[in-house]
């Protein structure tokens, strides 16, 4: 059994696990520039590396409020449809090895159970691993 790679972040308060094969980088995001008229999850736009990215809010995107501060924020920059994102995220720990997800092992809230695509075991314990592209597509995703 091969394992593969998670990053493990902070969301909403929860410790949970991003595919690794879809994280460009982890930033500090300093700067979002608000946008008019703009989907609530979407916190702006950040420069990065002479690119812009539209800048998710991740708690948002789940409906449990929000996570943009007014200082410096903690962001993985993820690839979803070939397009780079800013995931905002509370924290952002280590890439850690684990073999490929399985069912979450509880009964999940609803909208931690529509983001999820399993569970990965991590020091003895199961984290959601969370799906960028439904973080990216926010309250939306949550209506399909």
């Amino acid at each position: 059994m091969t394992d593969n790679l998670y990053l493990i972040v902070s969301i909403a308060g929860r410790e949970a696990a991003l595919p690794a094969d879809q994280i460009e980088s982890v930033v500090e995001v300093d700067a979002i520039t608000p946008v008019p008229r703009v989907r609530p999850h979407i916190a702006g736009l950040f420069a990065l590396r002479s690119r812009v990215l539209t800048v998710i809010d991740s708690t948002a995107a789940l409906g449990l409020g929000s996570v943009v501060a007014d200082g410096p924020s903690t962001a993985a920059i993820v690839l979803v449809d070939g397009h780079a994102y800013a995931l905002l995220v509370d924290s952002v720990d280590d890439v850690v090895p684990a073999a490929a997800p399985h069912r979450p092992p509880a009964i999940l809230d609803p909208v931690w159970a529509a983001a999820s695509r399993g569970a990965i075991e991590h020091d003895g314990r199961a984290l959601l691993l969370i799906d960028p592209a439904y973080l990216v597509e926010g309250p939306a995703a949550m209506a399909a």
